[in-house]
């Protein structure tokens, strides 16, 4: 069973989506996105796989929930700095979001 200990290890911030490209040499349809963590953590890379619910167009000012304390991740070409939060749900991921508009690098407490 995980310890609330575990839990508080993670850095989870919210961050904006500022660009989003189809990512041709992943193994699943994916999207090389960069995001906006604000003025402590600046931009980071992240690798998605959420290409069955969104269209990188809809992904562009979208604020996303992301762990930015895990070590960089190499996929194919692409280093990837932060994991993404999603559900896996019936019709793909589906993010993770705030439901109002939060200062990018708002840390999940």
């Amino acid at each position: 069973m995980a310890e609330f200990e575990d839990f508080s290890k993670l850095d989870i911030r919210v961050g904006t989506v500022i660009s989003a490209n189809s990512f041709e040499k992943a193994r699943k349809p994916a999207y090389q996105l960069k995001i906006d963590f604000g003025e402590e953590i600046g931009i980071k890379k992240s690798s998605a796989q959420i290409t069955g619910c969104y269209s990188a167009e809809d992904l562009i000012g979208k604020q996303i929930l992301a762990v930015v304390n895990f070590p960089p991740r190499q996929i194919a070409d692409f280093m990837s700095e932060v994991l993404i939060l999603g559900t896996y749900s019936e019709q793909g991921v589906v993010l993770i979001t705030p439901d109002k508009k939060v200062k990018n690098g708002d840390k999940l407490g």
